[in-house]
């Protein structure tokens, strides 16, 4: 690798150390590759780790186990009742993440990957400028772009004073009443982890439905549970406008039905989606095209317009999941080196971290509607299965979603207990091209929630043992 006393040289240059930009990195630097690494934070990992997944993922752990302490009354276990330290969990919540960031960085020193601090802006197809940064520039033959995502805010002339996702992450304190505006994953995991920490909940959402992405069936499970803790759902409305109260809280105008009224709320937590984080990047000085949304188009090489540069996880076309940054993360790198590589999988599953929790994986049923595809669908309740009768969590379903004619597996969409675990299987299904019967051969292990998959697919293919089989004309 070449030094200079402003800039440096170097085979890759990787923007953005999120799991698509290290893990590029790391992969570049196994396959032999000199990399520089830009991040413009102090540490590694990304949102997904320092404001995102991670974090969220900790404080929803502790709520949980909170609830289910006060849960096991049902069978026995008295609990008088619990206390919640909030200096505590931030404490804890902080060396999880300091931990798995410190874990990124050493990764990254002993596979001899070149950090460098400071905002990366394109002023070629080769050449990077350094803004605030410890060098000028970068030279490059290759680059990736792995710069993320950014939170959307509230349209301008609404009140800057309400809090953020990663704002409520920070647990500043726990307020009286709580409302969440955005019925998505983002809106619905820390709704609950404020209801679960002693906050009164209520959430706005614009659509007709919470969670539009996923499947109907599978989300009324959810909200059936999730109503009983929060104290409000307002469907197909609109906040229109915020103002702080001189007592202290908002004052908050919410539009539904081509009415307004007004409520007054401690704080208001605003989670609205996310935007890529392609403004600013200088792309302008290169042949990379950008699509309506802000995202920069790629092949299924991860290869931008531009055909040295690459982009990857949120910046690109998909879902903006830490996962299929990683995925992506793999191919880049080993095109860059010259092996084949192809951006082709079948399926991209995503998981809400709900209580119960939702995921699926591959075609759902709203999309096979939506395109006219003919499909079969296999359900199987939790409320017939041993394993959930044991954990006392009988709230959810498995079902399978296959092709009538051949019984090759579609999709999978799963509500309840450790489906965010369980949902692996049904990606892995698809990705081989499994059928129905190749589910139903394979061995589950009794008594476990995974016999729900397999008690799906039999359902599917009017086979089932532990359910009424449909009624025959």
């Amino acid at each position: 690798m070449v030094m200079g006393s402003l800039r440096q040289e170097t085979q890759v240059a990787v923007i953005g150390s999120g799991p698509g930009g290290y893990v590029a990195a790391l992969r570049l630097a196994d396959l032999g590759k000199e990399v520089v690494l830009v991040e413009e934070r102090d540490r590694h990992g990304g949102t997904c780790l320092l404001e995102g997944c991670i974090p969220s993922k900790t404080l929803i752990h502790a709520v949980e186990v909170k609830e289910a302490a006060l849960a096991a009354v049902s069978f026995g276990l008295g609990c008088t009742g619990t206390s919640i330290d909030l200096d505590r969990l931030r404490t804890h919540t902080d060396e999880v993440v300091q931990g798995l960031s410190q874990g990124v960085a050493g990764l990254l020193k002993r596979r001899g990957v070149t950090t460098v601090r400071g905002r990366a802006r394109f002023s070629s197809n080769h050449s990077l400028e350094i803004e605030s940064g410890e060098i000028s520039g970068v030279d490059f033959e290759h680059c990736i772009i792995a710069t993320g995502s950014s939170l959307n805010r509230l349209p301008p002339g609404i009140t800057n004073k309400v809090w953020s996702s990663a704002d409520a992450l920070t647990l500043p304190r726990v307020p009286s009443t709580l409302l969440v505006v955005g019925g998505g994953y983002i809106g619905l995991e820390l709704g609950l982890v404020y209801q679960g920490l002693g906050s009164h909940v209520s959430v706005v959402e614009f659509s007709p439905h919470l969670l539009p992405g996923a499947d109907h069936d599978l989300v009324e499970v959810m909200v059936k549970s999730v109503s009983r803790r929060l104290d409000e759902v307002l469907l197909e409305s609109k906040v229109v406008a915020i103002s702080e109260e001189a007592a202290g809280g908002f004052k908050v105008r919410i539009a539904h039905d081509l009415e307004e009224s007004e409520r007054t709320f401690d704080m208001v937590l605003v989670a609205i989606g996310r935007r890529p984080n392609t403004e600013n990047l200088g792309l302008e000085h290169t042949g990379i095209e950008v699509g309506v949304r802000g995202t920069i188009r790629t092949n299924q090489e991860c290869r931008t317009t531009e055909p040295n540069i690459f982009a990857i996880g949120d910046v690109a076309d998909g879902p903006m999941l830490a996962h299929k940054a990683s995925r992506e993360a793999k191919i880049a790198a080993e095109v860059i080196c010259g092996q084949p590589g192809a951006f082709d999988n079948r399926a991209i599953p995503a998981v809400v971290y709900t209580d119960p929790e939702i995921a699926w994986t591959g075609l759902t049923e709203r999309e096979a509607a939506a395109a006219g595809t003919e499909i079969r669908v296999g359900r199987f309740p939790l409320a017939a299965l041993g394993r959930a009768r044991t954990l006392d969590r009988t709230d959810g379903l498995v079902k399978i979603i296959c092709d009538p004619a051949t019984g090759l597996i579609l999709g999978v969409g799963i509500v309840g207990p450790h489906a965010s675990e369980l949902i692996a299987e049904g990606t892995l299904a698809i990705e081989m091209g499994a059928t129905l019967e190749d589910l139903i051969a394979t061995i589950h292990p009794h008594p476990t929630l995974s016999e729900a998959v397999l008690e799906a697919a039999e359902a599917a293919l009017g086979s089932a043992i532990h359910i009424h089989p449909p009624r025959r004309p």
